[in-house]
């Protein structure tokens, strides 16, 4: 047997690389740790992901930059971070979702309240499309993107059922998926559109989730 130790896993080391050096675990850390997930966000606005590395959010804090690997060891740790607590905000109103009246609403008025409820926490993540992108096109994030997936489509699998929709769990997921793709896509765009333009768009998706999951609901389910 060789002595040899074994290959390093290419997916475990990327986590490792993301972990906070040291968990803040008094206020004055945990200020300063949501402090820099806070200004990375506008950094990512201002200069995108390619150009946004440690030096720059090292000045924009105010500290240097052996300080900041005190927190985070690289920048695509920062954005990890950023991604979990985005996915938190996004759980948050997806359990908000679930605790509306599913079974009775209309299915207008459900559709309102879902989709302004799930708007809202692509509106308060500051540079929520590029942290999106990052999630998708950066090896280190991508199980943030692949966590987003499944948490969405697994809420809206539930949903359904309870709206009415009694098909096999996989079509509902099936379904889940559908929104999770048409919901996604235009909310990142409707957080770039000017207010009249934004409302004209969320009115077409409204439209065309109405006529899908009109479409699968029992006969009889109340529509307006």
């Amino acid at each position: 047997m060789s002595d040899e130790p074994a290959p390093a896993n290419p997916r475990s080391q990327r986590q490792q690389n993301l972990q906070p050096r040291s968990e803040p675990m008094q206020r004055r850390s945990r200020k300063r740790s949501r402090e820099i997930i806070d200004i990375t966000a506008e950094l990512l606005e201002t200069v995108g992901l390619d150009d946004l590395s440690t030096i720059l959010i090292a000045k924009a804090v105010g500290i240097s930059v052996g300080s900041l690997y005190h927190y985070f060891p690289n920048k695509h740790a920062i954005l990890y971070a950023m991604g979990q607590r985005w996915l938190e905000d996004v759980e948050q109103a997806l359990l908000g979702i679930a605790q509306l009246p599913v079974e009775t609403l209309p299915l207008e008025q459900l559709l309102n309240k879902v989709l302004e409820r799930h708007l809202k926490v692509y509106k308060r993540q500051k540079a929520v499309l590029t942290l999106v992108q990052a999630m998708f096109s950066v090896p280190e994030l991508r199980q943030l993107d692949e966590q987003h997936d499944d948490l969405v489509i697994h809420h809206m699998a539930v949903i359904f059922k309870r709206m009415g929709i009694q098909s096999h769990i996989r079509e509902r997921e099936r379904l889940g998926r559908f929104y999770l793709e048409v919901s996604h896509s235009v909310f990142l765009v409707v957080v770039h559109q000017n207010p009249q333009r934004a409302r004209r768009t969320l009115d077409d998706l409204h439209l065309c989730l109405h006529a899908l999951l009109q479409h699968h609901l029992p006969v009889g389910h109340p529509t307006l």
